[in-house]
């Protein structure tokens, strides 16, 4: 059996990260095809949908202008030499510059917004694609890029507005189809859902992807009967595709056909005996109707392949442990522990799913028995110093990871855990000795500078703070946390306020949606007495993260700037209430706004 369907439910909600946004999508090509694996949906060149004149590079200027430094064919060539060096920003301040000159030429557009997808800047990318819409609204090709766009940033709405739109230009994209179903059927809109399936099937009578998940809403909707021939018509057009016929077998599970649900796994079986996905589910099967004898005997043979078949183990993961089914994960893996004891990495997956359980003592038990030749031995170690935190326990934390440290004192991720533990202990000095020791192993490590920077910080001394920040920048130029901490250490001071706004501005390019740095970022604009910019953006703000008390509290500063005095009231009691400690300085303002005691 080919297990290759799976990955065709995963495509159609990752197909906007995975394609070329400007390979052209607007063919009317057989795109869906039966393959051996892995399942890529391909799709064809798309036929020129506009000017011709415009779908080149802007080389058909008269030849002097190759030779004059504000023609567009200069800025775009030195665009393109910069790119192929690597160096993105001044690829995009070129083409900008290109765009100046020809304004109109939608290709410098869609250059620009490549560029921009280069930095992670969608929402630049974003603002140019629209602007290519604005132009040309029947460009199937910017509504395209446009929708993808929208789904990359989880802007779902926008991303099935673009869809539709495509799909009412033209019904027979059908990797459109894909797209928008998906996008309804993961967020709960089955009507929508089963519209878009349907209309896909009309046009492609042959699609078993249309059927599948028209199989699957049938299924979420209990209406099992047609859910059963749907999936059988999936598997008369593909009978090699593995997933529907699970989805059959929980449907016999539902509907207590136990004789059915056998059979069909001894066939998936009978046609592939290595099907490690069928063992494990017939022998759980076996395990809940009583059937022991025969799971244990299929789980002992699984844990002894999984000495030289780490897919083994992958599988359980996948379906089990990832799935968060944690009972019975933990089933299968202690059987497959009696046909090989001492396997690190089952015990690591027990561990994981012991954990998900909130079993901290079996948890920490599997993970001990993880060997340190082993590639989990590292994780487990984490994992165990974690699960002693959680449990109140951080001194049996540093202590373990001190003797962790012993056996590998040469890893530089121990040395910024226990860093982090000190930390928690309020240890600064100690924390500092830990995670200079371990730049002494690895002092390009950017994370170790972030750590100590946040050490320094808790422990007033800022200078060595903002030292160890522009350090970990340095080294890791994308590292979001350390460029936001950095220029929210500039805005708190009230210093930098310029070069504080470039760094958070940075920061959001790479986590476009954190609502701690949106906060930092209108934490500036507070500080430069943009109070009505300030509000807007930390709105957003807290719309990200509704109960922070910081983020709170600064909303109701800014509304407090721009006079809405009711507004700061509410928000200083929400600070208030999600607060703590720390209380005195906001119940003082409170008092001074209502005259009432808090």
């Amino acid at each position: 059996m080919k297990n290759n369907f799976l990955k065709l439910a995963v495509f159609i909600v990752t197909l906007a990260l995975n394609q070329v946004l400007f390979s052209g999508c607007v063919s009317n090509k057989k795109i869906e095809k039966k393959v051996e694996a892995p399942p890529v949906i391909k799709v064809a060149p798309s036929p020129k949908i506009e000017q011709k004149d415009d779908k080149t590079p802007p080389a058909s200027l008269v030849p002097t202008a190759f030779f004059e430094p504000d023609g567009r064919y200069y800025y775009y060539m030195e665009a393109q030499l910069q790119r192929k060096k690597g160096n993105t920003d001044e690829a995009v301040d070129y083409i900008r510059k290109a765009i100046e000159s020809d304004p109109e030429s939608s290709y410098l557009q869609r250059e620009l917004a490549d560029l921009y997808l280069r930095q992670n800047d969608s929402q630049n990318a974003l603002i140019v694609v629209k602007k290519m819409i604005e132009k040309n609204p029947d460009s199937l090709e910017a509504l395209i890029v446009y929708g993808k766009l929208k789904q990359g940033l989880k802007q779902t709405d926008g991303a099935r507005e673009a869809y539709e739109k495509v799909l009412a230009k033209d019904p027979k994209q059908k990797d459109i189809y894909l797209l928008l179903g998906g996008l309804y059927f993961e967020e709960g809109y089955l009507a929508d859902a089963f519209r878009v399936y349907e209309r896909l099937i009309q046009h492609f009578p042959e699609s078993y992807a249309g059927h599948f998940f028209l199989g699957k809403i049938h299924v979420r909707r209990g209406n099992l009967i047609e859910a059963e021939r749907e999936f059988h018509k999936t598997l008369n057009l593909e009978p090699d595709l593995e997933e529907p016929q699970f989805e059959l077998l929980n449907i016999y599970e539902i509907q207590g056909k136990k004789k059915s649900v056998v059979h069909l796994y001894e066939d998936i079986l009978e046609d592939d005996p290595d099907n490690i996905r069928a063992m494990m589910g017939l022998a759980y099967f076996h395990h809940k109707t009583g059937m022991s004898e025969d799971a244990e005997e299929l789980l002992m043979e699984l844990g002894l392949r999984s000495v030289s078949d780490p897919e083994v183990i992958r599988k359980v993961v996948q379906n089990y442990v990832d799935q968060k089914k944690y009972d019975a994960a933990i089933t299968i893996l202690e059987g497959m522990l009696k046909g090989s004891p001492d396997n690190s990495d089952i015990h690591y997956a027990a561990g994981i799913a012991f954990d998900g359980i909130k079993d901290d003592e079996m948890a920490i038990r599997h993970f001990k028995k993880v060997s340190p030749d082993s590639t989990f031995y590292n994780n487990a170690a984490i994992h165990i110093s974690f699960l002693y935190q959680e449990m109140g326990e951080i001194e049996e934390a540093i202590r373990f990871l001190k003797s962790v440290i012993e056996k590998v004192p040469d890893n530089p991720e121990f040395m910024v855990y226990l860093g982090a533990f000190y930390e928690e202990a309020e240890e600064y000095r100690k924390a500092v000795e830990t995670l200079k020791k371990g730049l002494e192993t690895d002092p390009e490590n950017a994370r170790l500078y972030f750590r100590m920077g946040v050490v320094y910080d808790k422990w007033e001394k800022k200078e060595k703070s903002m030292e160890s920040m522009k350090e970990a920048i340095r080294l890791d130029p994308q590292n979001a946390n350390a460029l936001n901490y950095l220029g929210y250490t500039y805005a708190d001071l009230g210093q930098n306020l310029d070069e504080a706004e470039r760094l958070i501005r940075k920061a959001l390019k790479y986590k476009p949606d954190d609502g701690y740095i949106m906060d930092s970022l209108g934490w500036v604009y507070f500080k430069k007495g943009l109070f009505h910019r300030a509000v807007r953006i930390l709105e957003d703000a807290v719309r990200l993260v509704p109960d922070d008390p910081i983020i709170l509290e600064h909303l109701g500063d800014a509304y407090l700037k721009i006079h809405e005095k009711a507004k700061a009231i509410e928000f200083y009691k929400k600070s208030l209430s999600e607060r703590e400690t720390d209380k005195e300085s906001l119940e003082k303002k409170l008092r001074e706004l209502t005259g009432r005691k808090f």
